[in-house]
């Protein structure tokens, strides 16, 4: 409790109660969207006063490294559905997560080949590599791996999912 009053109640933690094979198997179930619910961090600066999950850094190429690539769970196209149309029509971002004329273009460019999470428990604050371009809304932020400072990004509202029935 010391810890919650010193620091405001924003005391985090991690479990260890995943296992990786329940991991993959979560990964091959078609209906599995993908996301992480980790904020967006830089590796410098006053975010490096504090810890946080390595997912913060490298959640999506982790699943395209590791579970596409090297082991094979999923093919990249179905991977690529899960982490953009599908998750897109679940929360109702109407425009989004599909590349089709009248689409916003939100775009990554990546090499399937060496795309790699490299954060870890340890050392959490690391990019991952393999990404080189990025577009938000059709304006270019990540150009050749080094961002643009372009911000296009705008804070959507869909309509929400349905969890066991009730709208979230």
């Amino acid at each position: 409790m010391d810890l919650v009053v010193e620091d405001d109640s924003r005391v985090g933690c991690v479990f260890f109660t995943m296992s990786d094979d329940n991991v993959r198997k979560a990964v091959a179930t078609p209906w599995v969207s993908f996301c992480s619910d980790s904020p967006s961090l830089a590796p410098e600066g006053v975010f490096l006063k504090s810890s946080t999950h390595p997912r913060a850094y490298g959640s999506f190429a982790r699943l395209l490294g590791k579970y596409v690539r090297d082991e094979q769970v999923i093919p990249l196209e179905e991977a690529v559905r899960r982490l953009s149309g599908l998750p897109a029509e679940n929360l109702g971002l109407e425009r989004r997560g599909r590349l089709t004329p009248g689409h916003y273009a939100d775009v990554v460019v990546f090499d399937p080949n060496t795309i790699q999470d490299h954060a870890t428990f340890d050392r959490p604050h690391q990019y991952a590599s393999g990404v080189q371009h990025v577009f938000v809304n059709g304006a270019q932020v990540l150009k050749e791996g080094e961002h643009t400072d372009a911000r296009p990004g705008r804070a959507l509202r869909g309509r929400g999912y349905r969890l066991m029935g009730r709208r979230v």
